[in-house]
């Protein structure tokens, strides 16, 4: 088996191309790093001027480019940018393909951040593959186009096999757990922890974000609950002096 390695990716945020006033805020807010969007959240009409941006509004720290995807008027020149910013990552939105990955990889050159965004149904039958392929470091997942995609409503029930399927896609490919998708309703920070945590429970790393407000919502949740660090504490106490012994005796008296 392969090792796992860290995306260190826990609360990446979503931040608009064509809001560049964004973009310090964004990366001021506790965030492991801003996801500069050139793709849902940017109207065709500003494609252009969002990509501009990439070269003029940069903050400081990590920056990760949400590019349009392969078969798009925008894709290519998207791709022609990042060559010009090698230090940027890249989530590639829509992916289904592992060749399609493996090739955009190439374009733009190891090295970098590569998180394969996973929307569609396609997408979940293919996660092996694509966690599979060389210089992708993690997956994430896009519950609202897979939702669209495949029919299913918003329940928790209806996301299962996607989610799970990631999860062991990521592990088998030796990548960190994977990244859930974002809580839409950015102003409940109890709705967004609680998504976490249940994100958190099927083995996810980390959960992408929508608003600067959420950052502290799910950095909270991905961390151990009192009752786990309590447990793990009482483990510590108990191997003292009796090693292995104490250990031992704790879970039988669990």
């Amino acid at each position: 088996m392969s090792t796992t390695r860290a995306t260190g990716l826990l609360a990446p945020l979503f931040v608009p191309g064509d809001r560049p006033e964004r973009f310090a805020k964004a990366a001021a807010s506790g965030t492991d790093a801003i996801i500069i969007d050139l793709e849902d959240a940017v109207a065709p009409a500003a494609k252009a001027a969002a990509r501009d941006n990439l070269a003029s509004a940069l903050p400081a720290g990590a920056a990760i480019v949400r590019i349009n995807a392969a078969g798009t008027p925008w894709h290519d020149e998207d791709v022609a940018c990042l060559a010009r910013h090698p230090a940027l990552g890249v989530m590639v939105p829509k992916a289904e393909d592992a060749g399609v990955v493996a090739r955009l990889v190439e374009r733009i050159g190891a090295g970098r951040t590569v998180v394969a965004l996973v929307e569609s149904a396609l997408g979940v039958h293919h996660a092996v593959d694509i966690a599979a392929t060389p210089g992708v470091i993690g997956l994430a997942f896009g519950p609202a186009d897979y939702r669209n995609d495949i029919g299913c409503d918003d329940g928790t029930d209806a996301m299962l096999l996607a989610r799970s399927t990631l999860v062991l896609a990521s592990r088998v490919g030796g990548l960190a757990p994977p990244i859930d998708g974002p809580c839409f309703d950015f102003r409940d920070p109890a709705l967004t922890k609680a998504e976490a945590r249940h994100a958190r429970g099927l083995g996810f790393g980390g959960k992408l974000c929508i608003h600067p407000a959420q950052v502290a919502s799910v950095r909270e949740a991905f961390q151990p609950t009192a009752a786990e660090a309590a447990w793990a504490e009482g483990i510590v106490n108990q191997m003292g002096p009796g090693g292995q012994d104490g250990l031992t005796e704790l879970v039988l008296q669990e």
